[in-house]
């Protein structure tokens, strides 16, 4: 990997990081957004607790794939186990976000999936939010950040992780994630407001019940597949 892009991974990924404050999406130091080049394996991503007003592309930590620190003075985000484990797994993604976002998580820890009730969470989701199960003590006893990411993999098993690109993680919150740390930063922007406007839903009915497929499949395939038509770049 070239120094020069190592240092726009880095910029990227400082800057999906800002774009989470901007967002309204981070409360204090919650929250962390990283990138991996897949040709060297590296993985760049926020330091752990620090203030993001403090933070700039030079404190950006990079990791190998194996979690060792290849260069930074910090030490990593503590949930970079569970970034890792998602790039093993999920081999197309480039980048993962996670926030403590007001309504998504607390559908996280009412332990729920956020339904997929119309159409503005169907041009960007194929279906409901999965929340995982609740971790078992033994998982936070071994490796907690890393069994939390096979936690989410576990969850996935049956699930197309290119058209649902989130979950919530019961009683924690939302991971995100896309090709790029752009992307990854909108789909949390994204599942923030879809989670926001399906808990007013279900207040007002509580009835409520997932939008039909025929709907589901319109919405979602003209923005996405082969045959999408949505948008200028077609």
């Amino acid at each position: 990997m070239s120094k020069a892009r190592l240092e726009k991974l880095k910029k990227d990924v400082y800057k999906a990081n800002m774009d989470l404050v901007k967002s309204n999406l981070v409360t204090g130091t919650f929250g962390n957004v990283s990138g991996i080049d897949r040709d060297s394996k590296i993985v760049a991503i926020k330091p752990s607790g620090v203030d993001y007003s403090k933070l700039s592309p030079k404190e950006i930590v990079l990791v190998g794939i194996d979690g060792n620190i290849v260069e930074g003075g910090l030490n990593p985000s503590s949930d970079t186990k569970t970034h890792i484990k998602l790039y093993k797994e999920f081999k197309d993604i480039g980048a993962v976000s996670h926030t403590h976002s007001r309504y998504a998580t607390a559908w996280a820890q009412a332990k729920r999936p956020i339904p997929c009730l119309g159409t503005t969470h169907a041009d960007y989701f194929y279906g409901e939010i999965p929340c995982t199960r609740v971790i078992d003590d033994n998982k936070i006893d071994k490796d907690y950040e890393e069994e939390t990411g096979a936690l989410i993999i576990d969850t996935f098993k049956n699930i197309d992780y290119h058209n649902i690109k989130a979950v919530l993680v019961a009683c924690h919150g939302p991971f995100a994630w896309g090709k790029d740390p752009k992307e990854a930063v909108s789909i949390s922007v994204i599942l923030e407001e879809i989670a926001r406007m399906n808990y007013m839903s279900v207040l007002l009915n509580p009835s409520s019940e997932n939008i039909k497929k025929s709907l589901l499949d319109k919405h979602y395939f003209r923005k996405h597949g082969k045959d999408a038509y949505y948008g200028q770049d077609r």
